[in-house]
């Protein structure tokens, strides 16, 4: 039998597998955050209405569901949303539970579109069905839309606003920002007729480019209403 050739794949990956029992990692002292945030889960008493909601907003598809348990995903995860089924009549016990978040705990989630395009495209199909945006608001480094799902967890869609997030960390230490950390509100239909006119994309991601003329935008600390908040 001729020797394995040192460039044979099964002994190059029986070398790495050596190799790598070989090496003893050694301790850091710095943080190794996660690579990627997998899913998250909620508890609801309304599991038909939120299943319902995240079919329409994100495309979900149910890989799974039991009387206590429903997975979701719409991408290449295997689920990015839990709803862990509770006791309907628990909504007439908690009946401010939706409320919390403006006062204590998470406030939202954020999930990013790549283009602008992408984000008016849907809210535009949303908008079609009824569902509309809580708050509209160029935050300076992003565009943003929030959307409350039935049990009123806040979903930020959002566009950055800088091609390079050297850019995005510019900003956030500029003047402009430091007056204004909030924004500027924004009708997005209104955006979406600028994007559909032609309007260069520069243009479109200025903290007032949606701002339809004859209007007041709220700014800074104006745009947080108890609606908002």
């Amino acid at each position: 039998m001729s020797p394995t050739h040192p460039t044979d794949p099964t002994t190059r990956g029986v070398l790495a597998m050596v190799s790598t029992a070989d090496r003893s990692p050694a301790p850091v002292s710095t943080a190794l955050p996660p690579d990627l945030l997998a899913h998250f889960v909620v508890r609801t008493a309304r599991a038909t209405e939120m299943i319902e909601w995240y079919r329409t907003v994100m495309g979900a598809v149910v890989v799974h569901e039991d009387e206590q348990i429903a997975f979701l995903t719409w991408d290449e995860e295997s689920h990015r949303l839990a709803l862990v089924k509770i006791p309907p009549p628990t909504r007439f016990v908690f009946p401010l539970a939706r409320f919390k978040r403006k006062v204590y705990g998470v406030d939202h989630l954020a999930f990013t579109y790549h283009s602008l395009e992408r984000l008016l495209l849907n809210y535009e199909r949303l908008a079609g069905l009824g569902i509309e945006p809580v708050w509209s608001i160029n935050h300076g480094p992003t565009t943003s839309l929030y959307y409350e799902d039935p049990d009123g967890t806040r979903l930020e869609f959002q566009t950055e606003n800088f091609p390079t997030p050297e850019e995005t960390a510019a900003f956030f230490s500029s003047p402009e920002f430091a007056q204004n950390p909030i924004g500027v509100t924004f009708d997005p239909s209104y955006l979406l007729e600028r994007l559909r006119a032609g309007a260069p994309l520069e243009s479109l991601t200025r903290r007032d480019a949606g701002v339809r003329p004859g209007t007041r935008p709220r700014v800074n600390r104006r745009a947080i209403t108890f609606r908002t908040l």
